[in-house]
């Protein structure tokens, strides 16, 4: 009977072992994805073996390794994509995955070799590499304002430069605050143009006449005092 009963925890160490239980870690395609691994380092002398492998842990090594260690250094690696970037001496052996695919998913086995009888951890891991995410934000729309083209019935509205000739305060007439709206309104502007540009010279030539006049009428007051001298 005490034989059945050790044989049978024999087998239950064996088959189970010291197995913890499984962790899933999450990643995107193209990232580098850290699987997470320690065991405990009291001195040199606990610095151990251990061992990657895909697939679930095995009773011993690693099925499928893809990476090894002599608890110091690296001494295989199936690629260069699978790193140890922790600190091996003091126990960290966690697997850094760079540039993950998709086909990285699936489970990992990390195994430290503990000396003694049936002492090696043994952690399973499952990773899940997903797709990236694709950015749903909508491109910017740029519009443009299009002129009407012939024959549209849309009235566009046009602005009429307005240049006023050097008067005094009081002739020159006032100037509109807002451009013409239409074409009626700017027919009234270059008419009112026209006028001033007419009434001007018309000045001008009144004040000459008079001057002609006065001095007229001084020469023959001149011819008249000297007619009353000779006499």
């Amino acid at each position: 009977m005490l034989s059945h009963i050790c044989l049978t925890w024999v087998l239950l160490v064996l088959l189970t072992g010291s197995t913890v239980s499984e962790l899933i870690v999450i990643g995107e395609v193209g990232q580098d994805i850290t699987v997470p691994c320690r065991y405990s380092v009291r001195n040199r002398n606990s610095i151990t073996t251990m061992c990657w492998g895909r697939g679930s842990c095995p009773n011993s090594k690693c099925s499928q390794p893809i990476i090894w260690t002599d608890g110091w250094r690296v001494t295989e690696q199936h690629s260069s994509r699978y790193q140890l970037k922790g600190d091996l001496q003091r126990g960290d052996v966690s697997l850094t995955i760079v540039d993950a695919r998709e086909a990285d998913s699936g489970t990992y086995c990390c195994r430290v070799e503990i000396p003694g009888l049936f002492n090696d951890q043994r952690i399973n891991l499952e990773v899940v590499v997903k797709k990236a995410r694709i950015s749903t934000a909508s491109p910017h729309t740029y519009t443009s304002e299009q002129t009407s083209g012939p024959g549209s019935t849309r009235e566009s509205s046009f602005t009429v430069t307005r240049t006023w000739p050097s008067v005094s305060a009081s002739e020159a007439p006032q100037t509109a605050s807002t451009p013409c709206s239409g074409p009626s309104d700017c027919l009234d502007v270059a008419a009112n143009l026209q006028n001033t540009s007419v009434s001007l010279p018309r000045e001008q030539h009144t004040d000459h006449g008079l001057y002609i006049g006065i001095g007229s009428c001084a020469a023959l007051l001149l011819i008249l005092i000297l007619a009353l001298l000779l006499t």
